[in-house]
């Protein structure tokens, strides 16, 4: 693609995983700069993340968006144009200057908006202080000072610690929403049928970052009729019916008030709080009357929240 084929761009750049508050701030001020501008709107991302390729990362990386959920997130904010960079060692060793003249100035980008801390080109040498010299006055910039929640910096690193501590209900002032994550319901053990609760078994795709085994309260919503209902989910390995241990945990919805099969189906599910820890039972009665718990304790706290999918307290 030639410099002439491109129109004049107004450019965000970021990694952008979770497109947090923070992230929406910069592309919104991109797409509000483009607008006045009257240029069109465009947003720089790169895949995969940086430390699979610097080595920095012996394991797969997990992200809070994986690359289809960032694009789709990112579309719903009105931009343009998504540009996806693929992360290479070539890619890592470009100087400032060359990341600048190659992915900036030759994509006809009249105008940059980026975080206060983005850095570029080799070794992160280039910052938004040193971003008036190799713009070579092709392009002007903006800078977005950081975004915070009470004392905490609204920041991937932020949403990601929650995640992990299966603090799903402290994530709507980071995120602007509850954390999500899509699947395909697929053919499980059909224990759960035989004790009075059929679940939905959610394959969900290996790239997202997984709140920690235990039972939830969740919303799942089926992506053809786009019909949410309220759930119970449990990530784990189910103690009580397995001794061995599997690869990786099962992703198990209890839909409430839900009568059908929907295997095959691609759902979403929507995490809105940890109800506790995975548990192994000395029998099925006590498994079900935990169940039976749990299903109380989800319907009062949707019955407390109502039908809001953001609880900013």
């Amino acid at each position: 693609m030639k410099q002439e084929d491109i129109p004049p761009l107004v450019m965000a750049l970021g990694f952008f995983d979770g497109v947090h508050l923070g992230h929406q701030k910069v592309i919104s001020a991109a797409k509000k700069e483009a607008d006045k501008k009257g240029f069109k709107s465009a947003v720089m991302s790169f895949n995969p993340h940086p430390s699979v390729v610097l080595g920095r990362s012996v394991q797969h990386v997990k992200y809070i968006t994986p690359l289809e959920e960032k694009i789709r997130l990112i579309r719903n904010l009105g931009i343009d144009y998504f540009f996806v960079v693929r992360f290479t060692e070539e890619f890592a060793n470009l100087l400032p200057q060359e990341y600048v003249d190659r992915y900036l100035i030759d994509l006809n980008v009249k105008h940059v908006v980026a975080g206060f801390d983005y850095t570029y080109g080799r070794l992160g040498k280039g910052t938004m202080e040193t971003l008036t010299f190799h713009s070579r006055e092709k392009f002007t910039f903006s800078v977005i000072d950081k975004l915070q929640f009470g004392e905490q910096k609204i920041s991937s690193t932020a949403v990601r610690a929650c995640i992990l501590e299966g603090e799903m209900d402290e994530l709507p002032p980071f995120l602007g929403r509850f954390y999500q994550t899509n699947g395909k319901v697929i053919h499980g053990e059909k224990r759960g049928r035989t004790i009075g609760f059929p679940t939905a078994n959610v394959a969900i795709h290996d790239d997202y970052l997984l709140p920690p085994t235990g039972v939830y309260a969740v919303k799942l919503t089926i992506a053809k009729d786009n019909e949410t209902f309220q759930g119970v989910c449990n990530v784990g390995y189910k103690p009580t019916f397995h001794k061995d241990k599997a690869d990786k945990p099962s992703i198990e919805v209890f839909i409430l008030d839900f009568n059908r099969e929907i295997y095959d189906e691609l759902v979403t599910i929507e995490w809105h709080r940890r109800l506790r820890s995975e548990q192994k039972f000395s029998g099925i009665d006590g498994l079900i009357a935990q169940i039976e718990k749990d299903k109380a304790e989800t319907v009062d706290y949707f019955e407390k929240y109502g039908t809001d999918t953001c609880i900013l307290s």
